[in-house]
């Protein structure tokens, strides 16, 4: 499969009673960085197909419903990627599209690509994060919510 020139970040949501929201964030397995879901589009995917496949191979989660696709865009330089000859000389930077996941349940399985996961309040999360796309959009993410603008688009 050929990488699309796309990339798709995931952040899982869930509401917990007495502690309001909760993200998740993920420690990669050989970087010492935390960061969201995260992944390059194949084929011909969308986005959100990119944002459904990605969370499922990183984390065991179907997100088949409660995807909120936010506001957030990014750019990611095209020469990090290794797997992308295939693509166009000039195309020097790809976009990054960003996504909630609302889930009801708190369990994940990880993939190799990550060590460590937490489900943590906005502001630890937002702390911990290394990318500043990912803060923005998580950022974006909590501000739906706490507004109540959180929903499937």
């Amino acid at each position: 499969m050929a990488r699309a020139p796309f990339q798709v970040i995931v952040f899982p949501f869930i509401k917990v009673s007495n502690e309001g929201v909760l993200y998740a964030i993920f420690k990669r397995s050989k970087h010492e960085m935390w960061q969201a879901i995260s992944g390059g589009g194949e084929d011909s995917e969308t986005p959100i197909e990119a944002a459904r496949r990605e969370t499922l191979e990183e984390t065991g989660m179907v997100a088949n419903h409660g995807l909120v696709a936010l506001d957030s865009r990014g750019s990611v330089p095209a020469a990090v990627f290794s797997d992308c000859d295939h693509w166009p000389p000039e195309l020097f930077v790809v976009p990054e599209y960003a996504f909630g996941l609302r889930v009801a349940c708190d369990s994940i399985t990880l993939s190799i690509e990550h060590r460590e996961f937490a489900w943590l309040p906005f502001q630890e999360a937002h702390d911990r994060l290394t990318w500043d796309t990912n803060k923005v959009a998580l950022w974006e993410l909590n501000q739906r919510l706490f507004r109540g603008m959180a929903f499937e688009r």
